[in-house]
């Protein structure tokens, strides 16, 4: 490189930094801080731009496109509202450890600090929910510090990394030179467990007499759903995933217990309170998991705990052994050293372990009332189930229909269940649905969701006719918000204090102004027709928004009261 390289704008820089990181969709919306950026997008044909309605969504569907693909979502937003718009999806993407580069225009440098038009602090604000933030003051730097970003975002523990640009540094000039590879001293992420401790760990397994594995979205991210089937079919222990792992083993399988927690199965949640050893796999023990961990440690059990980040280990939850390290490396080490040893857990003792399993699971803890007069919303993802074959993507809200779908929508495939864990933020269903969509255009995808989440971002009915994204929405209408109804009656006296939506639009109408197909559907009977009409291939390429009436009454159980623990289950029964 000498004096006669040419030299290009920083917008143009940021444009071919995307470019040689195979970025194939950009989620966005323009301003004037980033006009310069958008310019340059104008006249590349490398990678497509996804204009959504509101900033939020831009961020929702771009951390969907990484959940669905494993690569590195991006999104792209102007300074000031636009930056701040953004913070929810970015916070929601940080909970989950969502691998994202999120680019935020900025006012030009010599105005930042001024209290300039359309100005905030956005690495300020963003520091709390992200895994780092730049803010770029030298055109000379946009290259090495989008190489960082995506570096740091898809490494170690994932999460969103926010690179700020000034419109100043989008407009001069600079020698494009992007790094081949990133070393940076003070952020060097683990990838190979401690050997000692894995064979400490294979040791207890083998040992155990009443096993239990536990997983988390670590399994999903790392790719290791693999290694987690053979290491559980091998041994024959049961298995629960978290609201986050679902998928990462195969929900249709003998040994898979359901998912664990607030609203969890009987047997998993029981099982997790009574095994002897636990096998806690990128997970990392949260509240709605454990519940009361003064209760969960009224029993005695060794922990093993696997998790990529290092501060995740022991910070809710004491471990025994514990193993620092990639999911999927650890866990291919822990098969190699399971394959070369002969010894197997004492088959008696798991067979009375078993046995206990199969009288708790015998409670029929997900079953509900049927009914021919009103749809019960269960009955609806049953049937969404049964309808996709289980083989769709599916987004969800958050609310009652989303543990309505975890529950009764069997994931048997990692990356296809989709949704807001950590942060539980409504609106996501059909950002996400958007994202999923475009990172799997010949799939089928469904977004789960209520008529309070549903109208969070609604505007981007609008997105879906202008990229012709076809994807179908099952609303259960149930005229609350559900989750907090139920809590309403359960611990609040029935005081509905602001939770019933009393001005509900026409759904209908609604899809059909936004130019989709509208379905209202009332009755039990009429659920499976609608949906197979929905996923017909007379409206393959149609977004479907079906508004199903569901019963008002219905909640979700199994639930563990807040404050109780993993065995003062409430079951539908006992009410």
């Amino acid at each position: 490189m000498d004096d006669r390289t040419p030299q290009i704008s920083g917008a143009e820089i940021l444009i071919r930094c995307l470019q040689e990181e195979n970025v194939k969709f950009v989620f966005g919306y323009p301003g004037g801080a980033v006009l310069n950026i958008y310019d340059e997008i104008f006249k590349q044909n490398h990678f497509k731009h996804v204009l959504v309605r509101h900033e939020q969504a831009a961020v929702h569907a771009a951390d969907a496109y990484s959940r669905a693909t494993g690569e590195v979502g991006v999104a792209l937003v102007t300074s000031g509202p636009g930056a701040t718009n953004a913070v929810t999806g970015i916070a929601t993407a940080y909970m989950d450890s969502i691998p994202m580069v999120i680019i935020s225009g900025q006012v030009p440098t010599p105005a930042i600090g001024m209290d300039a038009f359309q100005e905030v602090d956005m690495v300020g604000i963003t520091r709390p929910c992200v895994k780092h933030n730049f803010l770029v003051k030298d055109v000379k730097d946009v290259a090495s510090t989008i190489k960082k970003a995506f570096y740091i975002a898809a490494s170690g523990r994932p999460g969103p990394v926010v690179v700020d640009i000034p419109k100043d540094v989008t407009a001069l000039t600079a020698v494009f030179d992007y790094p081949k590879s990133v070393e940076m001293r003070s952020y060097t992420p683990v990838i190979k467990g401690h050997s000692g401790q894995i064979k400490k760990a294979v040791k207890l397994m083998l040992e155990a007499k009443r096993p239990m594995v536990y997983t988390g979205g670590g399994v999903v991210l790392g790719d290791a759903s693999e290694m987690l089937v053979k290491l559980v079919r091998e041994l024959g222990f049961p298995i629960t995933n978290t609201l986050m792992g679902l998928g990462g083993y195969p929900a249709t399988d003998k040994q898979f217990l359901g998912m664990l927690g607030m609203h969890g199965t009987y047997e998993a949640n029981m099982a997790m309170q009574e095994c002897d050893v636990l096998v806690a796999i990128g997970a990392r023990f949260d509240d709605r998991v454990i519940g009361n961990p003064q209760h969960f440690f009224n029993k005695n059990r060794t922990i093993i705990h696997i998790d990529v980040d290092p501060s995740s280990i022991s910070k809710r939850v004491k471990v025994d052994v514990p193993i620092v390290g990639h999911v999927q490396s650890v866990l291919a080490e822990i098969n190699e050293l399971l394959q070369a040893d002969t010894k197997r857990p004492e088959a008696a003792s798991l067979k009375t372990w078993w046995e206990q399993i199969e009288a708790w699971r015998s409670r029929k803890c997900l079953t509900y009332a049927k009914s021919t007069e009103v749809i019960k919303p269960q009955y609806v993802v049953e049937k969404l189930w049964e309808v996709t074959k289980g083989d769709a993507f599916i987004t969800s809200d958050v609310g009652q229909h989303q543990m309505w779908a975890a529950q009764y929508y069997k994931f048997d495939k990692p990356r296809r269940w989709i949704n807001s864990g950590g942060l539980g933020t409504m609106g996501v269903g059909l950002p996400y649905a958007m994202g999923a969509q475009l990172a799997h255009p010949e799939a089928q995808v469904a977004c789960i969701t209520g008529e309070a989440s549903i109208q969070m971002c609604i505007q981007e009915l609008s997105t879906c006719k202008q990229f012709h994204l076809p994807v179908k929405v099952v609303n259960l209408n149930n005229r609350y918000m559900g989750m907090v109804r139920q809590w309403q009656e359960f611990f609040y006296g029935n005081r509905y204090s602001e939770s019933y939506m009393d001005a509900l639009p026409d759904f209908v109408k609604l899809a059909e102004a936004y130019g989709h197909v509208g379905m209202k559907i009332e009755k039990p009977s009429d659920v499976e027709a609608a949906l197979k009409e929905a996923f017909s291939p007379a409206l393959k390429e149609r977004m479907v928004f079906m508004d199903f009436i569901t019963d008002q009454t219905e909640n979700v159980f199994p639930m563990v009261p807040n404050g109780k623990g993993l065995s003062e289950m409430i079951l539908a029964e006992e009410l």
